[in-house]
């Protein structure tokens, strides 16, 4: 009789049971299809996560490899400014008491002058070009060790790597021999009338420095990116044998640095180099320019710039000597100036991004 009542109720709500267990059921399997999705989008953040931190690792290890690279270098930077504008062999034959000693003090004054700025010059252009560079091969090698690992041939196979990289020798060769011409002329306009007995304090020796980097920046043809990057794709397409397809993809990393060379952010951080070096330069010359000891004048006084002036002849030996900081393969304030500049680094963060995004493969 109890089983019978059961049976007669169950009837009598039928309708009802079945749209409880149907929502029952479903609300069982939404949470079933919500813990998947959940789980899908914790394990898509999880490798999101983990591709970023390697990403990063992979760049942080890219500037340690820049900086490395830079200094590196160096060295066979000052040999080729001191091997085109040797100031040695002048004062060893000043040493001698020659009779044309006054024409060998001129050629010293525009040569020191010229060398030690052609340093500062190169060495801004070295560090800035470097890291776009090696952040362009660092975006592709990282995208040859992840995302297209096993679907593409390599973006930056080891033979690419090496010719595109050899490029930087257009500085140290003939992009540095036009740059000494032109800071050479900079240099002779400034300063070539000027006597050697001519005093001259801190301030007014800025002065000169500024009217040859004017000249040299904006009297120029050229920009300062043509010191840096020869053309090499009329060189390539030159060959007899036609391109080969390393000499495409070397072209094409190439027309890539050249953008980027061009671009208005690339000549932004060059000035803000340039501008700290050159800055720099001035301070390491400062210490010579400090009033004897006892004056009164304090020597942070808005005037102290101009409160000592020393003769020209006594201004060329100390201008001379700089190139050995500015191009030092230990570093120096000045090239840890360039090395640690956060603008440098945040240009370099952008340039690895652009070449470490998949995206820039649909280019």
């Amino acid at each position: 009789m109890m089983f019978s009542s059961a049976w007669n109720f169950i009837k009598r709500h039928k309708r009802k049971f079945i749209f409880t267990g149907a929502v029952v059921g479903g609300v069982y399997f939404l949470g079933k299809y919500a813990q998947k999705k959940m789980r899908e989008l914790q394990e898509k953040e999880a490798a999101e996560y983990i591709a970023q931190a390697r990403r990063q690792f992979h760049f942080e290890s890219n500037q340690r490899t820049c900086n490395m690279t830079v200094l590196s270098m160096l060295p066979s930077l000052k040999e080729a400014i001191v091997n085109q504008l040797s100031s040695e062999n002048l004062t060893a034959i000043l040493k001698t008491k020659p009779a044309n000693k006054l024409e060998i003090w001129e050629d010293l004054k525009i040569i020191s002058f010229t060398r030690s700025i052609v340093a500062v010059y190169s060495t801004c252009m070295l560090v800035v070009l470097l890291r776009v560079q090696l952040n362009i091969i660092g975006g592709y090698l990282y995208l040859d060790n992840s995302v297209t690992k096993s679907a593409m041939s390599p973006l930056a196979p080891p033979d690419v790597q090496q010719q595109y990289l050899s490029s930087i020798q257009h500085l140290l060769g003939d992009g540095l021999t036009e740059m000494m011409t032109v800071v050479k002329r900079a240099v002779q306009n400034s300063l070539g009338g000027m006597s050697l007995k001519q005093n001259l304090s801190l301030l007014e020796l800025e002065q000169q420095v500024s009217w040859i980097r004017a000249e040299v920046e904006l009297g120029s043809e050229w920009p300062l990116s043509w010191y840096m990057l020869a053309d090499e794709e009329n060189t390539l397409a030159d060959q007899a044998c036609g391109l080969t397809e390393n000499d495409v993809m070397t072209l094409r990393l190439l027309n890539e640095t050249r953008d980027m060379l061009d671009s208005p952010d690339f000549s932004t951080i060059l000035s803000a180099c340039l501008n700290r070096s050159f800055s720099r330069l001035l301070d390491n010359l400062a210490e010579f320019f400090r009033p004897p000891l006892g004056d009164s004048a304090p020597s942070s006084a808005p005037d102290s710039l101009s409160a000592v002036s020393l003769p020209l002849a006594k201004i060329i030996p100390i201008i001379n000597g700089q190139i050995h900081t500015i191009c030092s393969e230990t570093p120096s304030h000045f090239v840890q100036d360039l090395l640690l500049n956060d603008q440098v680094k945040e240009f370099a963060a952008n340039v690895y991004e652009t070449f470490s995004t998949p995206q820039e493969l649909q280019k």
